[in-house]
C-alpha cells in the first residue's frame, strides 16, 4: 500500500504545527533562521529549532551555512502538496460557506 505509506508521511508533517509555515517560508527566499523566525507569526525559537530539526532528519530542508536552509526536493515536494491542498480548500470548501 504505497498510497498508504505516502499519506501517512504526508499527514504526519501536515498535522504538525508550524511545519507548512516554516517549508513555505523557506521557499519565499526566507533562507536565514531569523527572516524564518519573523515570517511565522507566533512560533518561538525553540519550536522552530525543534522543526528545523525534523525537516533536516526527513531530508525536507538542508543547512546549507551556519543559520541558513534551504529546501531539498523533498521539501519542494511538500510545498507542491500544501499549496494545492489550499487551493483544494479554496475551490470547493470555501464555496460551500
Amino acid at each position: 500500500m504505497k498510497v498508504l505509506n505516502g499519506f501517512k508521511l504526508i499527514h504526519s508533517l501536515i498535522k504538525m504545527r508550524w511545519v507548512p509555515d516554516i517549508l513555505k517560508s523557506i521557499e519565499l527566499g526566507n533562507y536565514r533562521y531569523n527572516a524564518i523566525l519573523a515570517s511565522v507569526p507566533g512560533m518561538s525559537h525553540t519550536e522552530l529549532n525543534r522543526k528545523l530539526a525534523l525537516l533536516l532528519d526527513q531530508g525536507a530542508v538542508t543547512k546549507v551555512e551556519e543559520g541558513s536552509y534551504a529546501l531539498l526536493t523533498f521539501g519542494e515536494e511538500l510545498v507542491h502538496i500544501f499549496d494545492h491542498l489550499e487551493e483544494l480548500e479554496e475551490k470547493y470548501l470555501k464555496r460551500r460557506g
